[in-house]
């Protein structure tokens, strides 16, 4: 007798649902969407700077419901302690002993609401968080629930009240991208307030199958020829004339691991010299530092650094 079962959903079609889901929270956003799903994927962390009122916080939300996956929101401001974020060791009198209460950064998704309204002190306490996936605390190392995943949103740097990201905090988020506005006839929808956004509904994808995902991320293929052009692209970041600081090698490892995210967004087993290129200004145009003498005053840093890349982009050779 045949089974008349499914066939198991393939990796591919499990992100493509995920996708699928986010859209209906964040229409006309399907490009955006597959970054933030790369970015996962490729176990980054992703920061969003853009005007309040486009989505950012929806997509975190968004998100954590489609995986069943635990979130916390933490709103920076200036006053916000390291220990707000961490936790705090209090003395409990009923058993007379002191005891780790932990801070909301125990999470899966973590949306760290306007970062850039917290002081560096407190904006610190996310490095070994994002990088190594735990705390320290007291003496000692605490793991972070896994997947662990911080989403970002900064308001322009012009904004009153603004802490410009260090450098070495930057270098944690694995691209930085905005949302923008929405559709016109989506807009105006939304004015005459005939627009509710549906609640998303989770995906068959428990978080073990991403991880397992994520796992398989990793071993999508870069050709050679690819390799070379990423290291051809982070090289001549350091040699550019409007650029002081260029990537970094760890720069260009996140390349490499976002073009692998994105390769299976497009359900693609193998990375593309597009993908280089499509990438290349989301991941690499917050981690140069801008020579100012060489650059536009009246333009935005972040747009400086964009046309930057798109210049070394024409200039480096690709493979076909």
């Amino acid at each position: 007798m045949s089974d008349s079962r499914p066939a198991p959903a393939t990796p591919y079609q499990r992100v493509q649902q995920l996708i699928s889901r986010l859209e209906q929270s964040l229409l006309g956003k399907r490009r955006k969407l597959e970054f933030a799903v790369a970015c996962i994927l490729a176990e980054g962390h992703l920061l969003i700077e853009d005007v309040p009122g486009v989505g950012k916080t929806t997509l975190a939300k968004s998100l954590a419901y489609a995986l069943g996956a635990d979130f916390k929101r933490v709103q920076f401001t200036s006053d916000l302690l390291p220990s707000d974020l961490i936790g705090v060791t209090v003395f409990q009198q009923g058993s007379g002993r002191f005891e780790f209460n932990r801070g909301p950064i125990f999470t899966h998704i973590l949306l760290a609401d306007e970062i850039n309204r917290a002081n560096p002190k407190t904006q610190s306490a996310l490095l070994e968080a994002m990088h190594d996936g735990q705390i320290s605390h007291d003496g000692q190392t605490l793991p972070l629930p896994q997947p662990f995943f911080v989403l970002a949103t900064q308001n322009s740097k012009d904004n009153y009240g603004t802490f410009p990201l260090p450098e070495s905090q930057l270098d944690r988020f694995l691209m930085k991208i905005s949302l923008g506005y929405p559709s016109a006839a989506l807009e105006k929808r939304v004015l005459r307030g005939d627009y509710i956004r549906p609640e998303v509904q989770q995906v068959d994808l428990s978080l073990e199958q991403l991880a397992r995902i994520q796992k398989f991320t990793r071993s999508v293929h870069v050709a050679e020829e690819v390799m070379d052009f990423i290291y051809s692209v982070v090289a001549a970041s350091r040699e550019h004339a409007a650029v002081q600081v260029g990537v970094s090698p760890r720069g260009g490892q996140a390349l490499y691991r976002a073009c692998q995210g994105l390769a299976v967004v497009r359900q693609r087993d193998y990375v593309t010299p597009d993908d280089v290129r499509e990438l290349t200004p989301l991941v690499c145009g917050h981690r140069v530092t801008l020579n100012h003498a060489q650059v536009l005053t009246n333009v935005d840093p972040d747009e400086n650094a964009r046309q930057i890349f798109r210049e070394i982009l024409v200039q480096v050779d690709a493979p076909l």
